[in-house]
């Protein structure tokens, strides 16, 4: 039987959001539209200092980005935290973190990409909820009204997830639920071995990724399966895998391909097409929440318990 999960208390009108940058580089004029939005929304805003510093690729050294964060995670009147971008830098920080005033206030920690290392780390250390969900520059261009970003505001404010997707060739029917794990695909390979790694037992599954090779793919999928990470899944949930690449030989599969190759052995249902990605198509997804996977001949659903 699954662990109980704590979720941390929703977002009331008032309440404080810190904007972060724990991995890459962000200009600050691209998290404007943003801010603004989160104040359109009730919430207060506070910015960290990583926000349009930089070090090199980076929104800061290390011991910078870790201080951040570190500040953001216990200062007891910021109520959640939006990452302002991924890239790469989390892992390097996430071992040095210091949860003990988080365990006492939870909050909600929200961004994809590189931060799935957070998601991981709080689903299998700290057992809390977090969101899979848009950073600050899904806001721009006109982002901020669309449902994906709005998805976001749901999920803050407790109104439980309930989305459908179109049906995909490659889908396995059945029905499942579990608690909901997952985000990116190499970060999740990233992790195997480490505090952060996650047990996959009964649970639903969802990976996306973007700008990978082919054949990277599919050495991280065989990763994930040898580690035993795909056998015993409640579901699977594959999102986009946009921008790919080929070598000047080609691999000579695409990318759903490769993914159904991989998991051809197993029962459990599975969703091609999800819209989780690293495009405009990217719903807040609860993490550690418990969701009803429905994968049926017309139509797919999922919904959280």
């Amino acid at each position: 039987m699954a662990k109980a999960i704590i979720t941390p208390p929703y977002l009331r009108k008032g309440a404080t959001v810190g904007i972060v940058c724990p991995a890459g580089y962000m200009p600050a004029a691209k998290t404007l539209t943003c801010q603004q939005t989160l104040q359109s929304w009730g919430f207060q805003v506070r910015l960290g200092k990583t926000v349009g510093h930089q070090h090199y690729y980076f929104s800061g050294t290390d011991a910078e980005r870790l201080q951040d964060l570190q500040q953001m995670i216990d200062d007891p009147t910021v109520d959640a935290i939006l990452c302002g971008r991924g890239g790469y830098g989390t892992s390097r920080i996430i071992d040095q973190l210091n949860w003990k005033k988080f365990r006492q206030h939870p909050k909600w920690i929200i961004g994809f990409s590189d931060i799935t290392v957070l998601h991981s780390f709080l689903f299998t250390k700290l057992r809390t909820a977090s969101l899979h969900a848009p950073m600050a520059n899904a806001f721009n261009d006109g982002g901020a009204h669309d449902e994906y970003v709005q998805s976001l505001r749901k999920a803050l404010t407790g109104k439980k997830a309930s989305y459908t997707c179109t049906v995909h060739a490659c889908n396995k029917q059945g029905k499942a639920s579990g608690q909901l794990i997952g985000g990116n695909l190499s970060l999740i390979a990233h992790q195997i071995g480490t505090p952060s790694d996650v047990d996959t037992k009964g649970k639903i599954l969802f990976l996306e990724d973007v700008g990978e090779y082919l054949y990277n793919v599919d050495r991280m999928l065989l990763q994930l399966d040898r580690a035993g990470k795909l056998k015993s899944l409640a579901g699977l949930i594959i999102g986009g895998f946009t921008d790919n690449k080929d070598t000047t030989t080609p691999f000579g599969n695409t990318i759903d391909e490769i993914i159904a190759h991989r998991i051809a052995a197993y029962n459990y249902p599975v969703c091609f097409g999800f819209p989780v990605s690293h495009e405009k198509e990217n719903v807040a997804l609860k993490v550690g929440a418990t969701f009803a996977l429905q994968v049926g001949k017309h139509k797919v659903t999922l919904k959280e318990l």
